[in-house]
């Protein structure tokens, strides 16, 4: 077990738990922080939802011009997965418990800070001034960081087989990634979907879409279109899947101890996303 220690801060909500790994044995305590409001002008849809106050098991390294977020299994592993964070940025508790629950299971994560130094999204910013926040940081513009992480993963870590995982934001990224890196092995799309390319439907690699029935930022109209494009287009591996009465952020922004009708789609999810990246890396050659 490996105990954190929480800080109070104003505005927030304290809970307590323990996350587990695929075998259901506990990982470590953490405390985390509920926010009770985004913004009472204009809340965003995009909901930080119950966000840890964790530390991580991993460490923060500089990789070229990027920082980075850095988690190695117990036993050496020639596998690793690229973990995209979402509009919340590179720090977040949640993203970061995401990565250790790869490396728990025999991958080396790495989560970038794909903002490369810029301010994230805050839960109390306007979400009027979202679109105008986004113009320099688009998921479709990452090929320099993805590059450096690349060579970061085969030059220095011996990594034979890469994947990705992203969310939200991320979501939209590894979408962006399965078009354009073959080399790639799979990647998995939570809540993320790229709509303004025509060629968007033609993957390069295998990815599995994750979606939330009641989406207030992906709604279900895009993800048919997805669903209809991809058959008709893509001829590699691929799988939509929807989890009903689930919102925005529920696989990773979302605990499974406080939410109980909720815990078996949340569990579900995680389970997924390690059967889609082992299908592929533990089947494959580079």
């Amino acid at each position: 077990m490996y105990p954190f220690r929480a800080q109070n801060r104003i505005g927030f909500v304290r809970h307590q738990g323990r996350p587990t790994s695929k075998s259901g044995e506990t990982l470590f305590r953490w405390t985390y922080l509920v926010p009770l409001m985004a913004n009472e002008a204009k809340p965003c849809p995009c909901d930080i939802g119950d966000r840890m106050d964790y530390g991580g098991l991993g460490q923060e390294v500089q990789i070229e011009h990027i920082k980075s977020y850095v988690v190695k299994p117990s036993s050496g592993s020639d596998k690793a997965v690229i973990v995209i964070h979402d509009i919340y940025g590179w720090t977040l508790p949640n993203t970061r418990y995401m990565a250790d629950m790869l490396a728990e299971n025999g991958y080396i994560a790495v989560c970038p800070d794909f903002y490369v130094g810029k301010d994230p999204w805050s839960p109390t910013s306007d979400w009027s001034k979202f679109q105008e926040w986004c113009e320099d940081k688009k998921p479709t513009d990452i090929n320099r960081e993805v590059e450096a992480v690349l060579r970061f993963l085969k030059e220095q870590c011996g990594v034979r087989l890469i994947g990705s995982v992203g969310f939200c934001w991320g979501g939209v990224a590894v979408h962006h990634l399965a078009l354009n890196y073959p080399h790639i092995t799979a990647g998995v799309s939570v809540y993320g979907i790229i709509k303004e390319r025509e060629d968007c439907y033609e993957l390069k690699s295998p990815v599995l879409f994750i979606f939330a029935e009641k989406d207030e930022v992906v709604p279900l109209e895009q993800v048919s279109v997805l669903q209809a494009g991809l058959k008709e287009k893509c001829s590699v591996d691929h799988q939509v899947k929807i989890f009903p009465e689930q919102s925005h952020g529920f696989v990773h922004r979302r605990r499974e101890d406080i939410n109980p009708s909720d815990r078996p789609h949340i569990l579900e999810a995680r389970s997924d996303m390690l059967h889609w990246l082992n299908k592929f890396m533990y089947n494959s050659s580079p």
